[in-house]
């Protein structure tokens, strides 16, 4: 055995290993463009809609059961319109089979690229799932009749409940008329692309349609009684200006 092991513990001559530290290099700065950060050009989700107002991803309202609500639907841009003769059927089709009992589509109107209704709904559950059927019904058929494939509605469905009499009759009105805000030209007295040839709360009563009406009997007393108090509807009325959304 060596001499240095047998004399006692091992020890290790001074400085023969020592600590060290890393020498620190210079922190490099980072260079940014003065263009980073801020509002970039055509940033931010697209619209579908050229030209209009996207709805906003806010939770729904509570829906109250007596009030019946006006719901808007807009159309994805460059579908055919949903007024041609191989469209409109097909969603009149799909609108009559879209009610039930809790979920019941009492005024509508088509336009080219839009549709208006009227519903009466027994919660908010039944008005966002009524709703909702509505839509994937109602775009299945229109993509069964023009034989494509892909969206058909450009933005999530804009709901506003009608509280009041006042409301309901405007509503009313605004759905039904709405064809003269879109066609100022045409000079029919109702639209055909609407459920107004079967509604009965015309000042001047219309000839009777032996078809089957495509929308149901309102149920709460806004839309069945309570809009009448401002008066039967005139053919010379025109809707006013929608709300903000």
């Amino acid at each position: 055995m060596p001499a240095d092991l047998r004399s006692g513990p091992l020890t290790v001559p001074p400085n023969k290993y020592s600590l060290f530290k890393m020498r620190r290099s210079p922190q490099l700065a980072l260079e940014f463009s003065p263009s980073w950060g801020g509002k970039r050009t055509d940033a931010g989700r697209k619209r579908v809609l050229p030209g209009k107002a996207r709805v906003g991803h806010r939770a729904r309202p509570e829906h109250k059961a007596r009030h019946p609500v006006h719901v808007t639907l807009r159309a994805v841009a460059g579908l055919t319109s949903l007024r041609s003769p191989r469209v409109f059927p097909v969603v009149r089709d799909a609108l009559a089979a879209a009610s039930r009992q809790s979920f019941r589509v009492i005024h509508f109107s088509v336009q080219s690229d839009h549709m208006h209704l009227i519903v009466e709904a027994a919660d908010k559950l039944a008005l966002e799932r009524g709703v909702l059927g509505l839509i994937i019904r109602v775009a299945r058929r229109i993509n069964g009749a023009l034989g494509r494939k892909g969206a058909v509605w450009g933005d999530r469905y804009h709901a506003r409940a009608l509280k009041t009499p006042r409301e309901v009759h405007d509503g009313i009105v605004y759905v039904l008329f709405n064809f003269k805000k879109h066609r100022a030209a045409d000079r029919q007295r109702i639209d055909a692309c609407s459920s107004a040839p079967w509604f009965d709360g015309f000042r001047d009563p219309l000839p009777r349609v032996l078809d089957p009406p495509p929308t149901w009997e309102p149920r709460t007393w806004l839309a069945r009684t309570g809009w009448r108090r401002h008066g039967l509807i005139r053919f010379d009325e025109a809707p006013q200006p929608s709300p903000p959304r």
